[in-house]
């Protein structure tokens, strides 16, 4: 039920997003050297690694480690890339890792492949086990503000809680906190 959700869900945000989608990408192509998309090795289910597009907010020099470890992450933006990180706009192209299934629209964030912590916490606590999200239990509940102990126990509460119902609610919650631009750092 949840695979077929995803992809009813993602057919509806590609048609209503298509426009928005568009004019991200003409942005991110008129103001900043390389590639519109940049691809992100993350991991998901049981662990394994899978490349996750996003629109490039970064600099192409940016290292590939999470912003919050970045010297100065504001330095790293592209001239849009803070636009793009406050309105989750950068987020969009995630449509296609739900239609590949590499992704759900509910579910825990997927960690950067070198996020050894966060990776080995999941595993031991099995949040490995599910499907990682565009957003999740997590993202509402303090985002980039948590830590990685906090994430994990929300995450893992996002387990036990798991439904379509608990689903629905996290995405509700998600277009609030996107409008609002709340609990983000970068």
């Amino acid at each position: 039920m949840k695979r077929l959700f995803d992809l009813l869900l993602v057919v509806v945000a590609s048609i209503l997003l298509i426009i928005p989608i568009l004019l991200v990408a003409i942005s991110v192509r008129l103001t900043s050297k390389g590639s519109v998309l940049y691809w992100s090795n993350r991991i998901g289910r049981n662990s394994e690694i899978f490349s996750m597009p996003k629109f490039r907010s970064m600099r192409v020099d940016t290292p590939e480690v999470a912003t919050h470890l970045l010297k100065d992450p504001n330095a790293c933006l592209s001239p849009i890339g803070d636009f793009l990180r406050k309105t989750s706009l950068d987020e969009l192209p995630q449509l296609w890792s739900v239609l590949r299934g590499d992704m759900s629209f509910v579910g825990p964030r997927p960690a950067l492949f070198n996020q050894i912590d966060l990776i080995t916490l999941r595993k031991l606590k099995r949040v490995d086990e599910l499907l990682p999200g565009v957003t999740g239990w997590a993202q509402i509940n303090g985002r980039d503000e948590l830590s990685i102990l906090d994430k994990v126990k929300l995450d893992v509460e996002y387990l036990d809680r798991r439904s379509f119902l608990f689903d629905v609610r996290i995405l509700w919650m998600t277009s609030l906190k996107v409008v609002k631009r709340d609990g983000v750092l970068h």
